[in-house]
C-alpha cells in the first residue's frame, strides 16, 4: 500500500474540527500546500494520552475528558501483555504508572530489562496477563507537577486498545461528532524481539472493528520506521513517522543505518518518509528550536518542506505548566504554574501546524477557535 501523492490529502470526515480535503490527482511537481490546517484553518487536537494535564494518563477517564474537552482523537501509547493483549500504557515498564510496586504478590515479577539499549528495572506488561493487569490501578506519571491528579490515584484500571475504540464510538454516537483514535506502537523492535510482534494484533483490532480504510478515523504513529513500513504493508489507514529533537530511530541502530532524525526532517529525508506515511509527528523544537536558555529561535522550514512532499505536519507535546514552555512563554517563576500556552499555539497554528497533542487538550480547542 505504498502511498502516492493522490492518497495523501486528509480524507474522510474528521469531527467537528475539520472537513474533507478532497483527493487530488498526481502531479510531477505539486504546489506546496500545507494540507489540513490551511484548508479548513482547524488543525486537529489530539489528548496526548487523553486529558493528561488533569487525570492520570492512559485511562479510560482520561480519554473520556479529553473527549468532553472537544479533542478530535485520542491517543493510546499500545504495549502487549504476556497474552498478547494490546493495552495503553506510556511504557510496557509500569512502576510509575501503576501501583504495582504495593502489589506482594506481583513482588517477584520484578526484573531487569534492555529496552531500545537501555537497561530498565521495574515490573513490564509483558510478564502479565491481562487479567493480572487488570488488578492493577493506574496513578499519575508526575506527581510532583501535578499534584491535583494524584487525587484520582488507584481509581482506574489499564485500559486494552479495545475498550479505548469502544469509548471513541460511545462518545461518537453520545456527542453526535466523530471521535478519532490516534495509537502509537511502543518499543517494536523490542516487542517483536520477544515474540510479541505489536503490528499483527494491532491490524485485528481494526480490522475487527472495521477501522481499515485511509477516510476512516484512525492514524498510527511510531518513532521507529520499520514498523510503519511493514503496517503500509498490511492496512491502509494513516500513518505518521514519529521524530524526536535528537537521536534515530531504534530500528535504524539495530541495522547499523546512520540516518538521525534530523536526517529525516531533511527535504530529502521528508521525501523518503513520504513512500510509506502520510505525515509526520514531530518534537516541537523541530519546528521552532530553542537555544541553550531556553528562548526561542526563529521556525525551521520543516513544516514547509513536508508540506511539499504532501506530509501533514502534527507536533508534541503541548503541555501548559512553565517548565514545559520557552522562557518566551512563561508567567511567573513557578516551574508548575500555567504559563502563556495560547501564545505557544498562535505561534505554531501560525506557522501552519495540522495538529498539536496536548496534555490539556481544552487549552488547544480554545486556542484555534478564532483561526
Amino acid at each position: 500500500m505504498r502511498r502516492t501523492l493522490s492518497a495523501l490529502g486528509v480524507a474522510g470526515a474528521l469531527l467537528a474540527a475539520a472537513v474533507v480535503v478532497p483527493a487530488v490527482a498526481a502531479q510531477a511537481e505539486p504546489e506546496p500546500r500545507a494540507e489540513q490546517s490551511r484548508a479548513t484553518q482547524r488543525p486537529i487536537v489530539n489528548g496526548h494520552r487523553g486529558a493528561s494535564g488533569y487525570r492520570p494518563e492512559h485511562t479510560l477517564e482520561a480519554y473520556r475528558l479529553a473527549i468532553r474537552m472537544g479533542a478530535d482523537y485520542i491517543e493510546p501509547d499500545l504495549v502487549s501483555t504476556k497474552d498478547g493483549v494490546l493495552v495503553a500504557r506510556h511504557e510496557n515498564e509500569i512502576s510509575g504508572t501503576t501501583d504495582v510496586a504495593a502489589h506482594p504478590e506481583f513482588a517477584d515479577r520484578k526484573a531487569t530489562r534492555t529496552i531500545d539499549g537501555v537497561k530498565v528495572t521495574g515490573w513490564f506488561t509483558e510478564d502479565f496477563t491481562l487479567a493480572e493487569l487488570k488488578t492493577l490501578r493506574a496513578k499519575e506519571r508526575l506527581p510532583q507537577v501535578r499534584v491535583a491528579n494524584t487525587a484520582f490515584d488507584g481509581r482506574f484500571e489499564v485500559p486494552t486498545f479495545q475498550e479505548v475504540i469502544d469509548l471513541a464510538r460511545t462518545e461518537s454516537t453520545a456527542r453526535g461528532r466523530t471521535i478519532g483514535v490516534y495509537p502509537e506502537t511502543k518499543h517494536p523492535s523490542y516487542f517483536a524481539s520477544i515474540g510479541l510482534p505489536l503490528e499483527e494484533p494491532l491490524v485485528a483490532v481494526l480490522k475487527a472493528n472495521k477501522l481499515t480504510h485511509r477516510n476512516d478515523p484512525v492514524f498510527i504513529q511510531s518513532f521507529e520506521t520499520a514498523n510503519l513500513r511493514k503496517l503500509d504493508r498490511m492496512i491502509d489507514v494513516r500513518l505518521i513517522q514519529l521524530m524526536d529533537a535528537a537521536g534515530r530511530p531504534y530500528d535504524f541502530a539495530v541495522a547499523g543505518d546512520q540516518r538521525t532524525y534530523a536526517d529525516l526532517t531533511s527535504p530529502e529525508g521528508l521525501a523518503w518518509v513520504a513512500g510509506y506515511a502520510d505525515g509526520v509527528g514531530l518534537h516541537k523544537n523541530l519546528i521552532v528550536p530553542r537555544n541553550a536558555a531556553g528562548k526561542l529561535l526563529a521556525p525551521t522550514s520543516v513544516i514547509r518542506d513536508a508540506h511539499r512532499v504532501k506530509l501533514l505536519v502534527h507536533a508534541w507535546t503541548f503541555r501548559a505548566e512553565n517548565q514545559f514552555l520557552a522562557v518566551d512563554h512563561r508567567i511567573g517563576t513557578d516551574p508548575n504554574a500555567r504559563g502563556d500556552i495560547t501564545a505557544e499555539y498562535e505561534l505554531f497554528f501560525g506557522l501552519g501546524l495540522d495538529g498539536a497533542f496536548a496534555d490539556q487538550p481544552d487549552t488547544a480547542v480554545a486556542a484555534r477557535t478564532g483561526l
